[in-house]
Order: structure tokens, then sequence, then C-alpha cells
């Protein structure tokens, strides 16, 4: 694993979330998700899936509020599933953004949202450490 080229691409991929967030709400599974990218820097609106809302219930509310949302559930077989059912029951309504979720996954060393920052602060360790 290149740990430069996974540094570089997900920094680029977390500036494109800044950007796109300052009128796109992020969707995360649970708090430590929304805690990791507030300390990523991160700071529009973000929505957690595990707010006590049925996926339906939650669909239906995104639907009427928002044209677009990015979905950031994680890289797992949960996440993955959960992407799956929420594009199907938004299809038509509301377009989702999913490609974040494939950058992470190709570049991360985890497998969720909330281990991104302590990843990237141990590949930078790690960079720094071989630049010396």
């Amino acid at each position: 694993m290149d740990y430069r080229e996974c540094c570089e691409e997900a920094e680029k991929a977390i500036q494109q979330l800044k950007d796109l967030n300052e009128s796109i709400p992020i969707v995360v599974e649970g708090e430590k998700d929304v805690e990791a990218l507030r300390i990523l820097g991160i700071k529009g609106e973000i929505l957690t899936l595990h707010s006590g809302m049925k996926i339906a219930n939650f669909c239906d509310f995104s639907a009427i509020r928002y044209k677009e949302i990015i979905l950031l559930t994680d890289w797992d077989k949960k996440g993955w599933k959960l992407t799956k059912a929420i594009e199907r029951n938004l299809s038509g309504r509301t377009k989702c953004i999913t490609e974040f979720r494939l950058i992470f996954a190709k570049h991360m060393g985890v497998k969720n949202t909330e281990g991104i920052p302590s990843y990237l602060r141990k590949v930078k360790e790690r960079l720094d450490a071989k630049g010396k």
C-alpha cells in the first residue's frame, strides 16, 4: 500500500466533502461518525441514521427536505446494505452521492467513518518518520 497516495486521495476527498457539505447534508450511521467528520473540519449539516427513526421514515424525511444527500455509511457489510436500502427508497426523490464511500473504502485501512481521523494521523506519522 502506498501510504502517500492513500493520504493524498483521502485528503482530496475530504476537501471535496467539505465543499459539497456547504449545501448538501452528509448522512452517517452514528454520533461517533459525526465527531470524526467534525475532527476532519467538516462543518455543514450531518444527519445520523441511528437516531431512532426507521429507514423508510428517514428517507421520507430526507426526500421532503433535500434534493441531494451524501451517503457516508460505513464501508462494511452493514454499511453497504444501508446504502442500497436508502438509495432504493430515495430513488426518483433525492439524489444520493455515494462515491466518497468508494474512495475511502479503497484508500483507507479502516472500514468506518469514525476511524478516518486516527488512520490519517497514523499514516502521516509514518510518512513523517520516513521523510526524516
